[in-house]
């Protein structure tokens, strides 16, 4: 029976989804059940190794003789060093699209709740204050505001697809500009970078964290925002700069934001971010719903046996001149 060996922690109801998607003949192996002599033996004797968030690193890969490839269950790779990977000649795949949806509306929920002070408003009615009146001349809609977008992939898309039902108007940058007839589906008109921060009224980060990506919305890029604007980060942390980004707050150079992914995570509670009232934070669940679970564990599961059917693996991110598992007798 071939071994998949899983990294990432898990309670009673994930295993049971994970479980139910490891397909016969495969036997699933939790890294954070076993003892160090055993994830040793494990390790060596994996012929998968699938992983989430955990970080993979040289340390495992030199003792992963008999992998055929690392399989992400997301899109983001900056937890798997590809440069290590690519040196014990191991694919690195991740599942892309599949987390685009739970992403897309977790965007917008940030957006409306940052708007309608959705946990100000929750917080003080519970305490008994009824503030009826004192919130509408900072609350706002979304209709006929610029939404602005760094990053236009499979997640940029859907949220703003969801982001134009409610009547805004779609800007964005991405290093690799839309279709036309994407551009035409969405209302979206192209701009730099630059334009995208000094004409929108909400700015959704949806690009991964790589070195030229590392600290891209600081000081700077902050001072050119609207002082109505609101800035939600659903990408990962290390984008924005997490200083600057508590410095504009307080100063109220910007009127919100909302950050689901951060530098260090979890993040320190004595974080001041934590303490900021137009700072909704919430813990890296932008692809958090079982309905996403469900896509990407499939995805993941299927690429694994499309591998050990003798068939390449899809979604490869880094590049490796031969394949551990071209050489394998094993396939």
């Amino acid at each position: 029976m071939k071994k998949i060996l899983y990294f990432d922690d898990t309670f009673d109801e994930f295993k049971d989804i994970l479980l139910a998607h490891t397909p016969p003949g495969f036997d699933l192996i939790f890294w954070e059940e076993l003892t160090g002599q055993e994830r040793e033996e494990q390790l060596q004797q994996s012929d998968y190794l699938l992983v989430a968030t955990k970080k993979i690193g040289e340390e495992l890969l030199v003792k992963a003789k008999k992998a055929k490839f690392i399989q992400k269950t997301g899109v983001g790779m900056d937890n798997i060093d590809l440069l290590v990977a690519d040196q014990h000649k191991l694919p690195a795949c991740n599942t892309p699209g599949a987390n685009a949806t739970g992403v897309a509306e977790l965007t917008i929920l940030l957006i409306l709740a940052l708007y309608r002070k959705l946990p100000l408003i929750n917080k003080e009615t519970k305490n008994g204050n009824w503030l009826m009146w004192e919130l509408r001349p900072s609350s706002y809609e979304m209709e006929g505001k610029t939404h602005g977008f760094i990053g236009f992939g499979n997640i940029g898309r859907e949220a703003a697809k969801r982001s134009k039902a409610f009547g805004t108007n779609i800007l964005y940058y991405d290093k690799f500009r839309a279709t036309l007839e994407q551009e035409q589906q969405l209302g979206a008109t192209y701009a730099s970078v630059e334009e995208v921060l000094k004409q929108s009224d909400i700015i959704s980060l949806h690009i991964p964290f790589l070195p030229e990506t590392k600290g891209l919305i600081g000081e700077t890029e902050l001072k050119m925002m609207k002082d109505n604007a609101v800035l939600i980060n659903v990408a990962r942390g290390g984008i924005v700069q997490e200083d600057a980004l508590y410095a504009a707050l307080v100063e109220r150079r910007i009127a919100g934001a909302a950050l689901d992914v951060w530098e260090n995570e979890p993040i320190n509670p004595e974080n001041p971010l934590l303490a900021l009232e137009n700072l909704i934070a919430s813990p890296h669940i932008g692809a958090g719903t079982r309905d996403t679970l469900n896509r990407v564990l499939h995805m993941a599961f299927q690429n694994i046996k499309r591998v050990d059917e003798g068939e390449p693996p899809q979604f490869v991110m880094n590049t490796i001149k031969k394949a551990r598992f071209d050489e394998s007798t094993v396939i």
